[in-house]
């Protein structure tokens, strides 16, 4: 079969190549603020239920249940920083969290939080990798909850300069 020939059987309809988009632009920006929305809240719940399960409030379903187990979780994660640092760096990163995690879901801030947020989970991701291996981020999707933070400050750039 010519190449000719196997172009014409995979072309689509001229009707279907003159289309640019599936959605009209006010659906597209419906669907735009629906999933930033996603996203803040996603990305928000996701800090307050760690920091919640270091406090124990997930009862048996929780991986640290208390702040000790936290903060020796912490010491793994950063093997390569000093021991006295540990319990400094387990309470920032709390701190951290928990003002990420509510700023985001109340869309305060946004331009600034979102990129901290993205910075906070990119550090996290790149000392686990470090002391855990690389597989460690990538199953707990630290990497992808990074880039998706930063989708959201680039969103908040934009909208700024509009």
């Amino acid at each position: 079969m010519s190449n000719a020939s196997l172009n014409e059987l995979t072309a689509e309809p001229q009707s279907e190549n003159r289309k640019t988009s599936v959605l009209s632009p006010r659906q597209l920006e419906t669907s735009q603020r629906v999933v930033i929305l996603y996203a803040r809240i996603a990305l928000g719940a996701a800090f307050l239920s760690a920091v919640a399960d270091r406090f124990g409030f997930w009862g048996k379903y929780g991986g640290w249940g208390n702040f000790a187990t936290f903060t020796l979780y912490t010491g793994q994660v950063n093997s390569f920083m000093p021991r006295f640092l540990i319990p400094f760096l387990a309470w920032a990163a709390t701190i951290a969290e928990t003002s990420c995690g509510i700023l985001l879901i109340l869309g305060l801030w946004l331009r600034w939080v979102s990129l901290a947020s993205a910075i906070l989970l990119f550090l996290f991701a790149t000392a686990m990798a470090i002391s855990l291996g690389v597989k460690a981020p990538l199953d707990y999707s630290v990497f992808s909850a990074s880039a998706a933070a930063a989708l959201l400050w680039l969103h908040a750039l934009k909208q700024n300069r509009k």
